[in-house]
């Protein structure tokens, strides 16, 4: 089954930006793109941050999730990245969907209407049930943390 991922747009939003849309047939992520509403631009000096508005706000089935990541050209190429990537949209939330975008290169990035910011990953979510024991199940690795596995 193909979830269906309901979006409006805000008031104020350029309706004439495409929808989040996927590259190419094999592509996982969905192209998420700024939609300022004054069609201006944002300049993200080296180690700051911001909410981007994509002008959207969705409706995703119960069950599913829609992450947002970083786009990796952007990263590699500018240092664009997400302040808490992956991000998650739950499944209630109605509200406007922004992209807290932060530049971890060396250099000024300027953000134009319209630009692809991040892409929309959208998977399935298991709610576990938590229970509290008086102990847990030995392993190889048992209480080993950062690192213990070794290199290479």
């Amino acid at each position: 089954m193909t979830p269906r991922v309901s979006m409006r747009w805000l008031e104020g939003a350029d309706q004439n930006l495409p929808l989040p849309s996927y590259e190419t047939p094999g592509a996982a992520g969905a192209d998420l793109r700024a939609n300022f509403p004054d069609k201006g631009t944002l300049t993200l000096a080296p180690g700051a941050r911001a909410l981007v508005p994509t002008g959207l706000a969705v409706e995703i089935p119960h069950g599913f999730e829609m992450q947002i990541r970083p786009r990796s050209g952007s990263a590699l190429k500018q240092g664009l990245s997400l302040a808490n990537a992956p991000g998650t949209i739950d499944s209630d939330y109605r509200g406007p969907l922004g992209v807290i975008l932060i530049n971890l290169g060396q250099d000024a990035i300027t953000i134009k209407h319209g630009d692809r910011i991040a892409q929309a990953v959208v998977a399935p979510v298991v709610q576990a049930q938590f229970e509290l024991v008086d102990h847990l199940s030995d392993t190889a690795r048992g209480t080993g943390g950062f690192g213990s596995t070794g290199r290479g």
